[in-house]
């Protein structure tokens, strides 16, 4: 499966939105994989088990299962995560990335690709309607995560120097 959404962060046109810098938005965002339990609240525990210079590795727990990712930086412009095969989780990637079209108009595309089968239908047709799911929750997930970086910035958790 490969899905793809914008997320519009400043709108020029909408006084009742803070904008974020380039920054701020950056910080938020590998707070997103540094933290990851701040945007994902049913996630039981994340072990950074690797720091490299330009990215970690983590084990991350739901419960009894355990997924291993690599999460690769490209500072300021994009956090790259990668889940290889485990099990009967296929290789998945999502990419991040900061768009900036004029000087303060930003915004976060969020790509997603997977090595996944295309669901099937109890009539041996695709079955778009659990991909349209998945698509959907990916979004909302989305959604929250910028909801949650505009928090910590307004709480000014963001303001601070990182990597």
């Amino acid at each position: 499966m490969r899905f793809s959404h914008l997320v519009e962060i400043n709108d020029p046109l909408n006084p009742l939105i803070d904008p974020l810098t380039r920054e701020q938005l950056w910080r938020g965002l590998v707070l997103r994989a540094e933290m990851p339990k701040r945007f994902v609240p049913w996630l039981d525990e994340c072990n950074i088990t690797n720091r490299r210079q330009d990215g970690i590795d983590r084990a991350l727990r739901y419960g009894p299962a355990v997924i291993r990712d690599s999460v690769s930086y490209d500072k300021p412009n994009s956090v790259h995560y990668h889940v290889p095969r485990q099990g009967d989780i296929p290789d998945a990637n999502l990419v991040v990335t900061i768009e900036e079209p004029y000087e303060g108009s930003l915004f976060v595309r969020f790509q997603y690709s997977d090595d996944s089968e295309e669901s099937i239908g109890e009539q041996g047709q695709p079955d778009t309607m659990v991909d349209d799911f998945r698509r959907s929750a990916y979004k909302e997930s989305d959604i929250d995560t910028i909801r949650t970086i505009r928090e910590m910035a307004a709480d000014g958790l963001l303001d601070a120097p990182m990597m």
